[in-house]
């Protein structure tokens, strides 16, 4: 969708959001409210920002299966009913020519695929969906690759919630296309690879300029140098846990705080809203994974709800959930293993210090392992919230975040 405009600024999702969150600090008016309600989210289409939705389409065009413009042409535009017929013409085509899905979907397509999500600052989420897409092409994705991947390859894109550019400025800008020539200048992509054109990623960039360094930077001038998502270890996540720390304010890239534990989502939302977490803390929200919530629901409300209250860079939130791609903040989610199978975020209690340092990729609780030990020895499984019917069966069959949430039988 194209962004709003409410006073003057360009709005969208997270704005509505988090408007809510400042009508509970007493910050905002029931009329300012109403104004966002009404203009945050003016057309059809997905959210107007880099969250879920727009950043697995950029991907798309970025794995060789989306044509240009797929991932950044506003719904409104009658450009984008263009290319609807023009991908089901090249379907035909491509279907004459035997080129197949996994054909285009190969292990060197995927490294492409994460190496644009670092560069465009994409959503959490997409560390979700990457892995399980892969895995059904037959690819194994590792995510711990995603850090060596961000080592070496800079963030060029802030767009919202990171920055206060929208889908239809980078649409301008020269799109997908244009941020793939940028990271070209540095040789960081396979070109040889087939795509959906029948063309190669090479042939498909090729003049393709960024018409606006100031909505995609040019690779000289990044607004970092490493990518914009973070893969954590550390004893609170032993396997993994992930921060889009392209949204994160540089003062909460570093923080230790107590540690405010809730079992639920609607829990810590009434904390929130309630004035409870203060400046320091660090909101842990658990029993939300994929085997957990059954389901893993994203965390928008609560971590919109602080940045609303003015505590976005000073109040940390950690979870086996996900997040929205709205969310913004120290927001670090998918932790591995799951409170549902006993991860060390089951273990941990009101007042814990976590310690979070995303520059150096780690995520930990100070608590000896003797004492984490004793916890484990006590812990019990909490009863299934569900037992019957469809979200039963998910529940005995999914993997954990860090794989995709895949189904598997045992």
């Amino acid at each position: 969708m194209l962004a709003g405009h409410v006073c003057g600024h360009k709005t969208s999702l997270s704005s509505m959001f988090e408007a809510v969150g400042s009508v509970a600090a007493g910050t905002m008016s029931m009329e300012e409210l109403q104004e966002f309600e009404e203009k945050a989210c003016p057309t059809c289409g997905s959210c107007s920002g880099m969250y879920t939705a727009n950043s697995m389409n950029c991907l798309t065009e970025a794995l060789g299966m989306g044509l240009k413009g797929n991932g950044t042409i506003p719904a409104v535009y009658s450009e984008r009913i263009r290319l609807a017929k023009h991908a089901g013409m090249q379907i035909m085509q491509l279907v004459e020519k035997d080129i197949r899905p996994k054909d285009i979907m190969t292990e060197k397509a995927f490294m492409n695929a994460l190496t644009m999500d670092m560069a465009l600052g994409c959503s959490t989420n997409s560390m979700l969906h990457l892995p399980a897409i892969a895995h059904e092409a037959g690819v194994e994705l590792n995510m711990e690759i995603a850090n060596e991947l961000s080592s070496r390859t800079p963030n060029l894109c802030h767009l919202a919630p990171a920055g206060p550019t929208y889908m239809e400025d980078l649409n301008e800008a020269g799109g997908v296309y244009a941020v793939m020539n940028e990271l070209n200048k540095k040789n960081l992509l396979y070109t040889d690879l087939i795509t959906v054109t029948g063309k190669t990623v090479a042939e498909n960039i090729a003049g393709c300029m960024n018409k606006n360094p100031e909505v995609i930077r040019p690779i000289e001038n990044p607004y970092s140098q490493t990518g914009g998502i973070a893969v954590l270890k550390g004893n609170l996540a032993p396997e993994t846990a992930v921060v889009k720390r392209s949204a994160v304010a540089p003062e909460m890239m570093v923080h230790e705080g107590p540690a405010r534990v809730f079992d639920c989502e609607e829990d810590a939302i009434a904390a929130i809203k309630d004035g409870k977490i203060v400046p320091g803390d660090v909101v842990v929200i658990r029993y939300e994974g994929p085997k957990g919530g059954p389901g893993m629901r994203e965390m928008l409300n609560p971590t919109s709800a602080i940045a609303g209250m003015g505590m976005g860079s000073t109040v940390a939130l950690i979870t086996d959930g996900r997040f929205s791609g709205a969310s913004r903040g120290a927001s670090i989610g998918h932790v591995c293993p799951e409170a549902a199978v006993g991860g060390p975020i089951a273990l941990v209690e009101e007042g814990d210090i976590i310690s979070i340092n995303i520059p150096e990729n780690r995520l930990d609780v100070k608590v000896s392992r003797e004492e984490m030990d004793k916890r484990r020895a006590k812990w019990q499984p909490r009863q299934p919230q569900v037992t019957t019917g469809y979200l039963a069966r998910y529940q005995k069959m999914v993997t954990s975040a860090n794989r995709g949430a895949i189904l598997e039988i045992k």
